[in-house]
């Protein structure tokens, strides 16, 4: 199935461009989330009327982006939990915890943003974490975790 995208997707393509995805892909993500329409005559068409107003939008979702990451640029979060004799939590530290401790500091973090790839944090100690804030942004911050008996 071809699709023309309405904005930058990771591992796919940029805006405007014409790529053949699997049907449910297109079906169940790319359309629902208004990312990409249909590669017919009239699609093609209207996305090219719109194209200057679609670039504009990028544009500034790139610059918000590029500011949140100054903002977290260097951030420091501490994240107490219960913890056994030796740093292992009871529980876990997830995105979620993350991204409301991070928003806690003034800075609006979603939990889809916070990138875990080895899983949640189940030892204390000190991790540095990726938040993925657009296609092209990604920040770093460093997350110090401490037990407490």
């Amino acid at each position: 199935m071809e699709v023309i995208l309405l904005e930058k997707i990771d591992s796919l393509g940029g805006l405007g461009d014409k790529v053949r995805v699997r049907p449910g892909y297109a079906r169940n993500y790319l359309l629902p989330q208004g990312k990409a329409k249909f590669a017919t005559p009239e699609n093609i068409a209207e996305f090219e009327a719109r194209r200057a107003e679609l670039e504009r939008a990028a544009t500034e979702a790139l610059a918000a982006a590029e500011t949140r990451r100054e903002s977290l640029t260097g951030m420091v979060i501490e994240i107490t939990a219960k913890a056994g004799g030796e740093g292992k939590l009871f529980g876990s530290i997830g995105a979620s915890d993350i991204a409301d401790a991070v928003t806690a500091r003034g800075v609006e973090v979603e939990k889809r943003e916070v990138r875990l790839p080895e899983g949640p944090l189940r030892q204390a100690g000190e991790y540095e974490i990726q938040v993925h804030l657009h296609a092209d942004v990604d920040a770093d911050i460093r997350i110090i975790v401490t037990g407490e008996e």
